[in-house]
């Protein structure tokens, strides 16, 4: 029996998961020495209930998630705003280096699971759902190249198995950035690089604020009004872009009209109250990103995954070893070795085997704990949402013609 959840009421069960969330992590201090995102901890619970009722009664749940795609878009035109233009010019090596580096985890998960594909007696071209398609790509992408795997290889349930893969990894992506980021922060006793620098995504502990970044009524309208006018913006870009043959999801459009409205703003008008990097932002960003990671865990049909048996749970922890080792090993010392390589390495490793958000809230755990690292923020979703897009094709359509 499959239950249909309206939206309003998908996006309330969603603050009620993100509310448990951080009940569990204030209770359990297992959730907080590995810095465990709240609305992770309270999305899995929800989600394996969801999955004891399936098996128990056979009910399934159908959220409507138009919520959930809201509060993607906001975030991210939260994160546009808390970009300055001092720190995309020095971001811009770190920048070119992720890239490199993504395409490289593209590559390598991609033999992975052409390797693996084989091993389990599924066509080559199946490599690609065991592989970046389905990690790095996401839901999404898994669920859009389905039909040219199944014309290739003749794979009938290629679109099942694609969004297994992809659940799956989004689940162990959850669980493993937090504990990547202590290894290597408190292993080698990391400090941020500016610790002035200002709070990016959640409140800070201390308050003491000017009246112009007090979280009040003011300095929270104020930071709605720049994050709609960003979004308005980035929705009519959105269209321009669509118009033109250029697909790229909304958040894309939204968090770079987030950064050209507030360094515009602050060229123009250097004495006004600030928005980017205060408490009101930050919260509503916070609320924003944690509403959807709750709602995008509880919504997880952990049922698809029994499937699979063997397949999925060999290639995916080879694929999560792997990613381990690339991160620690790799990425880490060549983006600097230092506080913000480490706040990237647990963002990564969110992104490798999950998704964009789920890197962001990693990188949120993170920074709430150690301290913040904006360029972080920044640089990551460029990447993962912008960039990684063209390289993922290439590559997948280079094993589907295989």
């Amino acid at each position: 029996m499959i239950l249909e959840v309206p939206a309003f009421i998908a996006a309330t069960i969603g603050f009620a998961v993100f509310i448990v969330g951080t009940a569990m992590n204030q209770h359990y201090a297992v959730l907080r020495r590995f810095n465990i995102p709240e609305p992770v901890s309270g999305g899995l619970l929800a989600a394996l209930l969801a999955l004891v009722l399936y098996l128990i009664a056979g009910i399934e749940f159908d959220f409507d998630m138009q919520a959930r795609d809201f509060f993607l878009v906001l975030f991210f035109a939260g994160i546009g705003l808390n970009a300055k233009l001092s720190d995309l010019i020095r971001g811009g090596k770190p920048l070119l280096l992720l890239l490199v580096l993504t395409v490289a985890a593209i590559v390598l998960q991609n033999i992975i699971g052409v390797t693996g594909a084989v091993l389990f007696g599924y066509p080559v071209q199946a490599g690609v759902l065991f592989g970046s398609a389905a990690l790095i790509g996401g839901h999404g992408t898994a669920i859009a190249w389905a039909p040219e795997v199944a014309a290739a290889a003749q794979l009938e349930n290629a679109q099942e198995l694609g969004i297994a893969v992809a659940t799956l990894g989004l689940v162990v992506a959850a669980l493993i950035g937090g504990p990547i980021a202590r290894h290597l922060v408190e292993g080698r006793n990391l400090q941020p690089d500016r610790p002035d620098a200002g709070d990016t995504v959640g409140v800070p502990h201390d308050t003491d604020s000017t009246p112009e970044t007090r979280i009040e009524p003011l300095s929270v309208s104020r930071a709605l009004f720049y994050l709609n006018v960003a979004i308005i913006f980035g929705y009519m870009g959105s269209l321009a872009l669509t118009a033109a043959g250029v697909k790229l999801p909304l958040f894309v459009p939204c968090l770079i009209m987030g950064i050209v409205i507030a360094n515009t703003r602050t060229a123009l008008f250097p004495k006004a109250p600030p928005v980017a990097r205060t408490p009101a932002l930050a919260l509503i960003t916070e609320i924003a990103l944690g509403a959807f990671l709750a709602m995008s865990l509880m919504s997880l049909q952990l049922w698809t995954l029994v499937a699979l048996g063997p397949a999925i749970a060999v290639i995916l922890g080879a694929q999560t070893l792997i990613t381990l080792g690339f991160v620690i090993f790799i990425l880490f010392p060549v983006m600097g070795g230092g506080y913000r390589a480490a706040v990237l390495a647990a963002g990564f490793g969110g992104f490798a085997l999950g998704a964009t958000p789920t890197a962001i809230a990693n990188m949120t755990a993170v920074t709430k704990r150690y301290g913040p690292s904006p360029m972080a923020f920044v640089i990551l979703p460029l990447v993962s949402a912008f960039f990684v897009d063209i390289a993922n094709a290439i590559a997948i359509q280079f094993v589907v013609n295989f």
